[in-house]
């Protein structure tokens, strides 16, 4: 694959309990395509991955989020894990994170049960999205417009609803930055 992304940083926001796939493989995906990937999270060390309800993979830390700024990455991506999920979404360092990128209007990619923190955040409504299905209520009742497909693209927001989207999830993302161009480094 052709470095389209070279030069352009990516953060994927997670605690324990994420859905190894849902992080391991777009991280795989956009560093293939040339961007630098940090996951972030509340602490550092390592976070234990799940693959459903099994243990997964173990992923390092890159920073924590006291140590970084919004601005200084081109996109946010937000694996799910219900785990993971209902805990990022209480995080006020993460729900800031997610706004500003927003705000900035930078992709903010989300998948499965990630739509959580950008719900807590109150970045969704107006949206179009996708998730996984147990959601919708949670994402009409925030004021998006729920529907049940493969991936959304709805301005800066890229959402998927499971694993098995992750090829089409990870498409979108790297076509969504390879349009808008990284930042200069």
């Amino acid at each position: 694959m052709s470095k389209t992304l070279q030069g352009c940083k990516v953060a994927m926001l997670a605690m324990d309990g994420f859905e190894e796939a849902e992080l391991i493989e777009p991280k795989r995906a956009l560093s293939e395509a040339g961007a630098l990937v940090h996951v972030i999270s509340k602490k550092p060390g390592q976070l234990q991955g799940f693959q459903h309800v099994e243990r997964g993979a173990m992923v390092t830390v890159d920073a924590t989020f006291d140590q970084v700024r919004p601005e200084d990455y081109d996109a946010v991506i937000l694996p799910g894990g219900v785990v993971n999920s209902d805990a990022i979404r209480t995080v006020p360092e993460a729900q800031a994170f997610v706004r500003a990128l927003d705000e900035a209007h930078k992709p903010v990619a989300v998948i499965c049960h990630g739509a959580w923190l950008p719900i807590s955040a109150g970045i969704v409504k107006g949206h179009t999205m996708t998730s996984w299905p147990s959601l919708q209520d949670d994402l009409r009742n925030a004021g998006a417009t729920w529907v049940d497909e493969e991936v959304v693209e709805d301005d800066n927001f890229i959402t998927s609803r499971k694993p098995d989207d992750i090829p089409a999830f990870n498409r979108k993302i790297i076509e969504q930055l390879a349009r808008h161009g990284a930042r200069a480094s």
